[in-house]
């Protein structure tokens, strides 16, 4: 039993009789807090000998890196070439690649699906850049009636080595439309794979082996992280789907956190620090397939377990990861799984309201506290 859990069965019996306060009780933690060894990072986060670049830059070098090496690869979408797509991600690949292999398609989100699936099946290997998550809710046959179950109704004979891009996360200002975080739909399809990368490491490695998986991948790339800066190795590297990453590891509570909430969950991990509460931070990479035995590790380790995501928290991936920790570490937890995720409601326009609508550090900081205080 680690010293925290001491203190807190002590803190819990002298509640009772109303003898201990919270800024008491968090004094002590605070000062036993102060003994304990530094946390480690993944190197995804922290390695100092590593270059620097952005998400976008990351993606972008992926995806350049892969169509040198099989000449197969092409990119298809809405202002993929010219324009280097909405977001800026694949400037300048049209000069490197060719308008045959880099191809700006037509606005019709089916269309361009449907090529896809019919490219992967006959040996291509296309990426399907669909701008906004939200229009992912136009390529639902494509992808789910026909790239998730092609392979198994034709009874193996026929593959589909297809990569969708697209986007997820709010906080743009870009209203209901255009904000939201879909990733749970897709993951729930057996017959696809679900990328979130939160890292340019993550977003890199993963890239890469979604474009030489032979099933069809899905990698949902949170608009905010665009422009955020990370290390990223020059060698050639890959990421395998279905292994989680320690992005800190922590002893007393365990939060998972996906795309975004990575960078939401450690800053709270900071400010739990200072409060005397250590927090290991787990990133799942892909929700499909999941890294259950990581979780499951790390709960019976800390005994209490958050889960944190930028979808809707009704139905979705905060759900599941959290009934995972549930049912495999049970007997070793000392308090129920708790879980974050956005609003269940349509994403706001105004700023004030949309930022309501999404999970903060602070409410993080405040629920794993109610966690680890037993309250």
């Amino acid at each position: 039993m680690s010293t925290l859990e001491n203190q807190t069965q002590v803190v819990r019996a002298e509640r009772n009789d109303g003898a201990l306060s919270q800024p008491r009780l968090e004094a002590e933690r605070t000062a036993a807090f102060a003994h304990r060894a530094k946390p480690e990072y993944s190197p995804a986060i922290h390695a100092p000998d590593a270059r620097g670049i952005t998400f976008s830059q990351a993606i972008r070098e992926a995806i350049a890196e892969e169509m040198a090496r099989d000449e197969r690869v092409f990119v298809i979408g809405e202002d993929v070439a010219e324009a280097g797509s909405v977001f800026k991600v694949l400037v300048g690949l049209v000069d490197e690649f060719g308008a045959e292999r880099v191809i700006d398609s037509p606005i019709s989100e089916a269309g361009i699906a449907g090529l896809g699936v019919g490219a992967a099946i006959t040996g291509m290997r296309p990426i399907v850049d669909i701008m906004f998550g939200d229009f992912t809710t136009l390529v639902m046959d494509q992808l789910i009636n026909q790239a998730a179950k092609t392979h198994y109704m034709s009874g193996g004979k026929l593959k589909v080595p297809m990569v969708l891009r697209t986007t997820l996360g709010a906080s743009r200002r870009s209203a209901a439309q255009h904000s939201q975080s879909l990733h749970a739909l897709f993951s729930h399809i057996p017959g696809l794979k679900v990328a979130v990368p939160a890292t340019p490491y993550d977003a890199k490695g993963l890239m890469k082996s979604a474009i030489r998986d032979e099933n069809p991948v899905v990698i949902f790339e949170d608009k905010m992280l665009y422009q955020q800066k990370g290390p990223v190795p020059e060698e050639e590297y890959t990421l395998p789907f279905g292994r989680a990453d320690v992005k800190r590891t922590g002893d007393d509570i365990t939060i998972v956190a996906t795309s975004s909430m990575v960078y939401v969950a450690l800053e709270a991990a900071d400010q739990l620090a200072a409060a005397g509460i250590s927090a290991e931070v787990i990133d799942p990479r892909t929700t499909t397939p999941l890294d259950v035995e990581t979780f499951v590790q790390s709960a019976q380790k800390t005994s209490r377990a958050l889960v944190v995501d930028e979808g809707y928290q009704q139905y979705g991936v905060t759900g599941e990861i959290a009934a995972v920790i549930a049912d495999g570490a049970f007997y070793y937890l000392d308090a129920p799984v708790k879980r974050i995720g956005a609003m269940n409601v349509p994403v706001p326009f105004s700023p004030v309201l949309e930022d309501l609508t999404i999970p903060t550090a602070a409410y993080v900081v405040e629920t794993a506290k109610a966690l680890v205080s037993g309250q």
